[in-house]
């Protein structure tokens, strides 16, 4: 038999699929009446409602459709209210409606794979939680995928329907557990032309840096990862090439006693208020772990960085809420949900990444002061000096019970492969932390060239400054190739270029563009809100920002 496959619905496709929808809910099951035109669609069919169709050979055999949040509104709709199924009301919720296979295929494995189909597309645009209005006679193959019935049923014309659910983690940790070694036995037979991974097997956050793998340093534009396009500041090369030999075989200061001295001394703080780490993550890891329980109630920004989503859901398991965003931070909405939401953490990320958006200094320390004094405010400033070192919450973190502040020193600094970052927190906070900190954290070369970096803020000023001017120019050059592209210069280290409805998806983009060395990061998995068209750009020197337009466009 010629093998299955899936691929996305076409324009082509639309007259094949209402005549299928027509021949088997119409004809077959009574659900409408039949037409003189043997041909079904409903109003979502102009509202952005995705088909993947499933083929054997280049014969299409079978449908599923999905409703996006941005379609605005759900087929659901015109059965239940949003007090019966509350859940529509959530901003990353997916509908998965009216899986169809042509009567001749029935016996095929053709309806479970556009099932997995369906879900994976879902998880690869940021869907968390999945809808479903299942024919009831086809409940198992509803179950088998981990969605589970919500107590509703819908009856329309001759056919009954189960409303089912499930979130996206539920439905990921059911195929890892029941289905991987189907999938790896079957994978090698299935057509996937679908513009995501057949599988998703990581355990952990995902992060850019793909190009790393290839080995090839000198051909590749590392544009998917945020590291910095220019070299560290002179001190630091030669504190790490001056000897070496000894820099390797020595062991560094415990408990980087100098660095953090250092870090007091730039930051303007007390040195008993600083906590060092092996890169951001190694905090975030830290500290959350003793802050946080299954119980606690966290509140994330979404879009926003992916780590702190991963640890506090998928490690800890906490009871996440999210603030939606469009770009910056409102800040009424926020102080808002502060003072409403009962949370024990909130993470802040300022600037943004990975939308760049950012709030004035000023801004934060007003929210800070009105939040209630149970909830720890973490602030990310990974990203701080390309906005002005006046803008953060270093000072004020030193001195709060409740705020600390997040630095790292691989974006900003040029040193992402030496992972070095610090905390600042109060005193009794600090020294919490620094209990749970192993001793040797950070590597004498971590060590050494972070003081360095630190010694030369003018170094380090002008290079940002450079940043933003190379920015711009990267944005505007973007732009020309097509008019259409919204193109965001963010207020960082990248930009975001959202791709018209009628282009290519940010997914295609990415890997056509990895066909000629170019590395961007598809932000689609992160949240719905990027409707899978954007894709953000790291800024690099002017040569490598050419082959990056080149590519692009």
């Amino acid at each position: 038999m010629t093998r299955l496959g899936l691929r996305p619905g076409t324009a082509a496709d639309q007259d094949w699929i209402f005549r299928l929808r027509h021949a088997v809910y119409a004809e077959e099951l009574g659900q409408h009446e039949p037409n003189a035109a043997a041909r079904l669609s409903d109003a979502l069919d102009g509202l952005g409602v995705v088909y993947l169709v499933a083929t054997c050979g280049d014969t299409p055999i079978g449908f599923v459709s999905i409703t996006p949040p941005w379609a605005g509104r759900w087929s659901l709709d015109k059965y239940l209210s949003r007090t019966d199924l509350p859940v529509l009301d959530e901003p990353d919720v997916f509908e998965i409606r009216i899986l169809t296979v042509d009567p001749a295929w029935r016996r095929t494995p053709a309806g479970p794979w556009l099932m997995y189909a369906a879900l994976r597309w879902v998880m690869s645009r940021g869907g968390r939680r999945v809808v479903a209005m299942g024919r009831a006679d086809l409940g198992g193959m509803y179950r088998a995928a981990g969605l589970r019935p919500t107590g509703r049923e819908v009856i329309s014309g001759a056919v009954r329907f189960e409303v089912m659910a499930a979130t996206v983690r539920e439905i990921q940790q059911q195929t890892r557990q029941r289905y991987a070694s189907a999938l790896d036995r079957l994978a090698p037979a299935m057509d996937w032309r679908l513009d995501m991974p057949m599988r998703a097997d990581s355990d952990g956050c995902f992060h850019g840096g793909a190009s790393f793998d290839l080995h090839r340093r000198t051909s590749v534009v590392s544009a998917d990862v945020l590291d910095a396009w220019f070299p560290p500041a002179p001190g630091v090369l030669a504190a790490l090439t001056d000897d070496p030999a000894w820099l390797a075989r020595t062991s560094p200061p415990v408990d980087a006693t100098g660095l953090r001295a250092e870090i007091a001394t730039a930051r303007g703080v007390p040195v008993e208020t600083v906590t060092v780490g092996a890169g951001s993550s190694d905090l975030i890891f830290r500290a959350f772990r003793q802050w946080l329980t299954p119980d606690s109630r966290v509140l994330l920004i979404d879009p926003g960085y992916g780590e702190y989503a991963h640890v506090t859901e998928e490690v800890i398991g906490c009871r996440v809420k999210r603030l939606r965003i469009a770009r910056a931070v409102d800040p009424g909405r926020l102080t808002a949900a502060l003072a409403t939401g009962g949370y024990d953490l909130a993470v802040l990320i300022n600037p943004n990444n990975p939308t760049g958006g950012w709030l004035p200094g000023d801004t934060l320390r007003d929210i800070a002061a009105q939040a209630p004094p149970h909830t720890r405010i973490w602030v990310d400033e990974a990203y701080i000096g390309y906005v002005g070192l006046e803008n953060s919450l270093a000072g004020l973190a030193a001195t709060s019970p409740n705020v600390t502040v997040c630095t790292s020193m691989s974006k900003m600094y040029a040193l992402s492969g030496l992972r070095a970052a610090y905390l600042i927190s109060n005193p009794a906070t600090a020294a919490a932390l620094r209990r749970w900190t192993p001793p040797w954290a950070l590597s004498l070369p971590a060590q050494l060239a972070a003081v360095a970096a630190l010694r030369d803020p003018d170094y380090y000023a002008a290079r940002w400054q450079q940043t933003v001017a190379l920015r711009a120019e990267l944005a505007a050059a973007l732009q020309a190739t097509d008019p259409d592209l919204h193109v965001d210069q963010a207020a960082a280290n990248f930009l975001l270029v959202t791709m018209p409805r009628y282009a290519k998806s940010a997914p295609q983009v990415v890997e056509q563009c990895r066909r000629h060395g170019i590395y961007l990061r598809d932000l689609s998995p992160m949240s719905p809100v990027f409707e899978g068209r954007t894709v953000r750009i790291a800024v690099k020197d002017p040569v490598a920002n050419a082959r990056i337009v080149a590519a692009f466009a």
